[in-house]
């Protein structure tokens, strides 16, 4: 039963390690990534940069609540 609920959990552990740690660490440290020395490093990483007008822990949360029209 618990086992069930950890399994998504450790099938992206097992597929992406690095990436899942990395991942891991950053949100248990709280890093920023748009911050410098962490900014830096992964636009080093990924050869490209990003923009320091957005964020990246914003997911899409603007200013607010958006109105939306259903027909």
């Amino acid at each position: 039963m618990f086992v069930d609920e950890l399994a998504p959990l450790f099938k992206e552990l097992t597929g992406h390690p690095i990436a899942f740690l990395g991942g891991f660490f950053s949100g248990l440290l709280r890093l920023n990534l748009s911050e410098d020395p962490i900014r830096t490093w992964l636009n080093s990483q990924m050869g490209t940069a990003i923009s320091s007008g957005t964020t990246l822990s914003s997911n899409g949360r603007g200013s607010g609540p958006q109105s939306i029209s259903i027909d």
